[in-house]
């Protein structure tokens, strides 16, 4: 923790909403850089991803959940307890909302979720983009009759409209504290994790659907060759089934070949340097639903 500065703000900041309503997308313009993997896929993000925003008068730091859904697997209860613990454990909630979808029974939910909780929420209406400003009032109103917003900002995550108006409500939301990081430090994700979530992010655009959910990345080696300039990675994609394994391998390595192609080339400009990577492809039966296999993993209950 660094020395505190008069007058500075700080805070924890937890963002939450349904599944693909651009999240992942708001955190990583926020932060000006990928730390959390984006996918039109529902559910892409499944543990707590913090990123850190600092500025010359304060510092937030973003939790991006799991989106709220309901359950199938251990996974999936895994995924939902992240998100709910984190209401309590925050200093203000960011409640995103896709602006080009009606208000229906999932805004619902995590409304009451947010009631349970009383930690103060501010409203982002996203994707504004899609949206007739006609239709986004009446959209205001509905939400402003289901909960005692803090404020109501609408945003695009994509295009970055109306983000610094964003910062600046959550900046007044937060009262006075320290820099919990370095002004250069960008998320508190071990350089390991966040490799593992880019590769997957890979996987996950250039597959069909019966593969997203099933499968993780384990990073085997992270390995620097200083005469070669060079980051050696290993990594292994598991799956759950060997008709996934040929999916992910593609015909004679190809599929294989772009997912190594296309990660490698996120993380060297994550790491700042040249990378070997090397991925395996291996089946574990329904690991999603094994808590050995989960732990494994890096889905461990007792971090939470």
């Amino acid at each position: 923790m660094i020395n505190q500065k008069e007058g500075f703000k700080s805070g924890f900041v937890s963002i939450i909403g349904r599944p693909n309503v651009g999240k992942s997308t708001l955190l990583n313009h926020v932060i000006g850089q990928k730390i959390a993997i984006m996918s039109d896929k529902p559910q892409t993000t499944r543990n707590k991803i913090q990123g850190v925003y600092t500025s010359e008068d304060s510092q937030i730091v973003f939790i991006d959940t799991p989106g709220i859904h309901k359950p199938k697997h251990k996974l999936g209860d895994f995924m939902m307890k992240v998100a709910q613990n984190t209401l309590k454990e925050v200093d203000l909630i960011l409640y995103v909302v896709d602006g080009a979808e009606a208000f229906g029974p999932g805004e619902e939910f995590i409304i009451e979720r947010l009631k349970e909780a009383k930690t103060p929420v501010i409203l982002v209406i996203n994707k504004i983009d899609k949206v007739h400003p006609d239709d986004l009032l009446s959209l205001i109103e509905t939400y402003r009759h289901k909960h005692e917003f803090e404020e109501v900002v609408p945003v695009s995550a994509l295009q970055g409209n109306n983000v610094p108006t964003l910062l600046s409500e959550i900046t007044k939301h937060l009262s006075e504290g320290p820099q919990y990081y370095p002004s250069d430090q960008v998320t508190d994700h071990p350089e390991r994790f966040v490799i593992a979530e880019l590769i997957r992010e890979k996987v996950l655009h250039l597959t069909r659907e019966e593969i997203p959910h099933s499968i993780a990345v384990v990073i085997e080696q992270i390995k620097r060759r200083q005469h070669q300039d060079t980051v050696y990675i290993g990594a292994t994609i598991v799956v759950e089934r060997s008709s996934q394994k040929g999916i992910i391998i593609g015909k004679q390595g190809k599929m294989l070949k772009e997912v190594g192609q296309q990660a490698r080339a996120d993380i060297e400009a994550l790491l700042g340097s040249k990378v070997f990577l090397e991925l395996w492809v291996k089946v574990q039966k329904d690991w999603r639903n094994k808590p050995q296999h989960l732990r494994d993993y890096g889905f461990r209950e007792d971090e939470y």
